[in-house]
């Protein structure tokens, strides 16, 4: 598994590039945050189901499931929309414990 944190552009791009290869690709866009979120609503993370990721959505701490989450949308073609909270038990199995809530929308490539 690779990461790559560059601007929503480049991160595009670089999906775009993966998917022209072959490759099943989604998105997945930080769509609202609440209180100390790690990044910014906006942010952006590209996933394959290879593995491959560019971008970043919390700076790490919820990276991996969300990448989980990704590659399950790009198995069934069904975007999803994803809450992470201090409130929630699997934002702190994920490592959410900055005090904010995230909601990350993903979806795959058509």
């Amino acid at each position: 598994m690779t990461t790559d944190t560059t601007n929503s552009e480049d991160i595009l791009a670089t999906a775009a590039a993966w998917k022209a290869a072959g490759e099943s690709v989604a998105i997945a866009t930080v769509v609202e945050t609440w209180g100390s979120s790690p990044r910014p609503a906006g942010s952006r993370l590209a996933v394959t189901a290879s593995g491959r990721l560019a971008g970043s959505v919390s700076g790490g701490c919820i990276e991996g499931a969300v990448a989980d989450a990704a590659k399950q949308a790009m198995a069934s073609g069904t975007p999803q929309l994803l809450d992470f909270g201090v409130s929630d038990e699997r934002a702190w199995e994920v490592g959410l414990s900055c005090g904010g809530k995230v909601k990350v929308f993903v979806e795959p490539l058509a």
